[in-house]
């Protein structure tokens, strides 16, 4: 009888990362996978188990959006039913958000063993919650799939040794897939920046969404912008007309595959995004991150990504400079999800 694994996810990164690793686990576990409904909008949710073939969830528990707290409260009420019902063997996690943090919770609480998808990540600034999250979660887990060198260290200097295991990024992963497929293709755009920004301290405030719109409108290269249901929507709340913003041309949300082709064609990537700076180190693709820390301190390394928060005006300037030299297998050689596949074996078989 196969182990059964109760798999939480709940916004778009997160389907990205459980696409590969869902297509190694299949052969040898039962797989449960419970959507959250933190991100509901079709083109944010449905579009990626659509593209990437994935197997529909077997539960979805609606959350949609609220404030961090209501929406966690909701998520362990309803995670708790569906684990009391598959009674898994365990509990696997993906990245740091709000169905993070809530499986977490629920599971430790159950005494049914975590596995952590990108565990070690630190951004050092507790005023994200996504930093709370991680944090958290890291502490309660079995099982610790750290993605870098740079992620064992973070956990290690916490005193998490036990059950960590370096195993590289399954985005790299599915990256790979997608380019044996023959899924990214050349366009002939004549040059653009690629763009996405969707967090609050960009978008909370009316005179910051504004200004990051005008110096986007300066760039010397048209800027494709792939809005946010959010980002849209407080642009309409303020009151903001996106139409006098002539050099940006704003698009919908794009699925998984329109996203990383927009990506491979484009310039350099401006982004406040955590997934999407790797995704522009994997295409080596310069980014330029709104924010004033990251996570993925690595794609700093020789000018691939820069940090640039404060000072918008600067952002012409660093898109203007050549990164340096790149590191290859800096997110390891694209075989994150059998590691991850290979640990829980391992664990569950001899626990």
């Amino acid at each position: 009888m196969k182990h059964k694994i109760v798999v939480v996810i709940g916004a778009r990164p997160q389907f990205i990362k459980h696409a590969p690793l869902e297509e190694a686990l299949k052969p040898y576990f039962e797989v449960v996978t419970v959507h959250t409904g933190q991100h509901y909008d079709e083109n944010m949710s449905k579009v990626f188990f659509d593209e990437l073939a994935m197997n529909k969830p077997a539960y979805n528990l609606e959350v949609g959006s609220k404030s961090h707290t209501a929406q966690t409260t909701e998520i362990m009420m309803g995670l708790e039913k569906v684990l009391e019902e598959e009674r898994p063997d365990m509990v696997l996690l993906y990245g740091d958000t709000n169905s993070t943090l809530a499986g977490a919770l629920v599971a430790s609480k159950m005494k049914i063993p975590i596995g952590h998808v990108e565990a070690g990540l630190r951004s050092f600034n507790r005023a994200m919650p996504e930093e709370i999250n991680r944090v958290v979660t890291d502490h309660v887990s079995t099982l610790l799939f750290a993605p870098t060198d740079v992620a064992v260290h973070h956990l290690a200097r916490e005193g998490i040794t036990k059950g960590v295991a370096l195993c590289g990024d399954v985005m790299y992963d599915l990256l790979k897939m997608v380019q044996i497929k023959g899924l990214i293709t050349e366009n002939e755009d004549p040059g653009y920046y690629y763009t996405t920004i969707h967090r609050p301290y960009n978008t909370d405030d009316p005179e910051r969404l504004l200004t990051l719109f005008r110096q986007l409108n300066t760039l010397d290269k048209e800027v494709i912008f792939s809005i946010h249901p959010r980002t849209r929507h407080l642009a309409n709340r303020y009151q903001i007309d996106l139409t006098v913003f002539t050099n940006i041309r704003f698009i919908d949300p794009a699925s998984y595959l329109e996203n990383i082709n927009y990506l491979y064609n484009a310039n350099a990537l401006i982004t406040d995004s955590g997934g999407m700076q790797k995704e522009a180190y994997f295409l080596r693709k310069q980014c330029v991150t709104i924010r004033s820390e990251t996570e993925w301190t690595e794609t700093l390394e020789n000018g691939w990504n820069t940090l640039c928060f404060d000072d918008l005006s600067i952002l012409q300037e660093i898109l203007d400079t050549t990164p340096g030299r790149y590191i290859n297998d800096l997110y390891g050689s694209g075989n994150a999800s059998g590691v991850i596949r290979m640990e829980i074996s391992n664990y569950l078989n001899n626990p």
